[in-house]
């Protein structure tokens, strides 16, 4: 097996990943080696997750696969924020949860719900692999005040009149994963102002509630005025800060297995800074040996996709309403490495609309039904290895399946081959002549022939084969019986 080399955001360079321990019970579904401990960032579900956070979602899912292609056990953790991830990243702002509920005047919790199953859904389309443990910020209230109450306990934290502060200047390398000089630092910290903090780095661990001080407003003002996600702690009523909760639940959830950290390359200098800070302040150990990162989705102009610039597009607006598999969108975000800026328009749309259906032609006119009978290219394979195990190169991933499906490779073991890729590509290969629904004149002749050849009246079986055939689609016969789709288009 080939070494697999990933780049980590926290040494500038490429190394070979070794995981922290070994599982002694293999897994026969996710590999028979070392177990792995990967946790994801996961969204803030106060809106639709743009395609500009679904790409970096979808560079995890690859990485995860690419794992269990090297025969690793993955333990993958992703958190909810649904609550304490404020509007401006350094603890400034209304809190995006109860500005959603406001947004929508529902609560908090059922925008929470809500955002939480819309986000399940895009994944799911996507075909990305859910996560192993789903955990939620407000289900793990509890685990974030006991952090916070060690950090108290070594005098890393203070006191303000909204909430308690984590004092970054006692926290040596706090720039360590940004490589950005602390003054750098200070003046991106100091666009949001707040006079109480001993540096403009420092940041919330827990916030204060503050309800409508005013003794004249009704109760019933009252109660709207007042936060609905709040909590007791130790320092009065409150909520948590956005950082501590990927620190709590990473640590509970993964425990000694912190071998990779994911997000986008936006949570480099404020969130997995802060994250890392607090977590090796509080236990005194390193957190996470692998940090890695995915660039952003720009549209044109080269400007991020934001949803604070108003210029986002979702998985349904920009795909399923135009009638475009989803799946387009990951084909195309294989195109372009993950630690390079992905250009969005639509001319790539379209491009990679065409070539999704192209690969797909060519799955089906090897006769999707033979893989069962073929081998898988130890060569082809090796070289597939060699890509992916190159930090995730997908671009030369998919040259490699081109290379493979114009070689001369039998029909039978090109189909075993590529089949095999498509576990670490995600692209439904095996499903490539599936229509989804048909038209229901192709379902009535369906039926009919299958009736025919049950009743074995193989004359009027092979009529409707014709009629099928004329219509424009494919017609296979198999043990498994009869699978129709759609005749390969050869102008593509």
């Amino acid at each position: 097996m080939r070494k697999l080399y990933l780049y980590n955001t926290l040494t500038r360079k490429k190394e070979e990943f070794k995981p922290i321990k070994t599982s002694p019970q293999p897994s026969p579904s996710q590999g028979e080696g070392d177990a792995v401990g990967l946790y994801t960032c996961g969204p803030t579900v106060y809106d639709y997750a743009h395609i500009g956070n679904l790409r970096t979602y979808i560079f995890e899912d690859i990485l995860k696969r690419v794992l269990i292609y090297n025969g690793y056990q993955v333990k993958h953790v992703m958190n909810i924020t649904d609550v304490g991830h404020l509007t401006g990243d350094r603890d400034m702002g209304e809190d995006k949860l109860e500005k959603g509920a406001k947004r929508e005047g529902k609560t908090a919790w059922e925008i929470a719900e809500f955002y939480t199953e819309a986000f399940e859904k895009d994944i799911k389309l996507l075909n990305i692999i859910e996560p192993n443990i789903w955990c939620k910020a407000t289900d793990n209230i509890s685990e974030q005040i006991d952090l916070i109450e060690k950090l108290e306990k070594k005098g890393y934290t203070y006191k303000t009149s909204d909430g308690i502060y984590f004092n970054t200047a006692k926290f040596k390398d706090y720039n360590k994963l940004s490589r950005l000089d602390l003054e750098t630092l200070r003046e991106g910290a100091r666009v949001e102002k707040n006079e109480e903090k001993k540096n403009p780095t420092d940041f919330a661990l827990w916030k204060f509630s503050k309800p409508h001080p005013d003794p004249l407003l009704s109760k019933e003002r009252e109660k709207i005025e007042k936060r609905q996600m709040e909590w007791e702690s130790p320092w009065g009523v409150g909520f948590p800060g956005w950082h501590i909760e990927c620190s709590a639940m990473s640590m509970k959830y993964l425990g000694d297995q912190l071998d990779i950290h994911c997000g986008g390359i936006d949570h480099i200098n404020v969130h997995h800074t802060n994250e890392i800070a607090q977590s090796e302040a509080a236990t005194g150990k390193k957190f996470f040996n692998y940090w890695m990162h995915g660039a952003f989705l720009n549209i044109a102009g080269g400007k991020k996709m934001a949803k604070s610039d108003e210029n986002f597009l979702t998985l349904e607006n920009a795909f399923i309403k135009k009638g475009i598999n989803p799946l387009v969108y990951g084909f195309a975000a294989l195109q372009t490495h993950y630690r390079k800026p992905m250009e969005y328009s639509e001319v790539i749309i379209k491009n990679a609309q065409n070539g999704l259906e192209h690969l797909y032609n060519q799955i089906r006119e090897l006769g999707i039904r033979n893989y069962e009978l073929g081998e898988v290219s130890e060569e082809y394979k090796n070289n597939f290895l060699y890509a992916i195990n190159d930090d995730l190169n997908m671009p030369q991933a998919l040259a490699v399946v081109q290379e493979l499906l114009k070689s001369d490779l039998s029909s039978e073991n090109k189909l075993a081959t590529v089949l095999n890729f498509d576990k670490v590509l995600g692209l439904n290969l095996d499903k490539a002549g599936d229509t989804g629904e048909l038209d229901i004149d192709i379902k009535k002749l369906i039926k009919g022939r299958e009736k025919a050849r049950a009743e074995k009246n193989y004359q009027e079986s092979d009529r409707l084969r014709e009629e099928i055939e004329k219509k424009g689609y494919v017609v296979e016969d198999s043990k498994d019986g009869m699978r129709v789709y759609p005749a390969p288009k050869r102008n593509i």
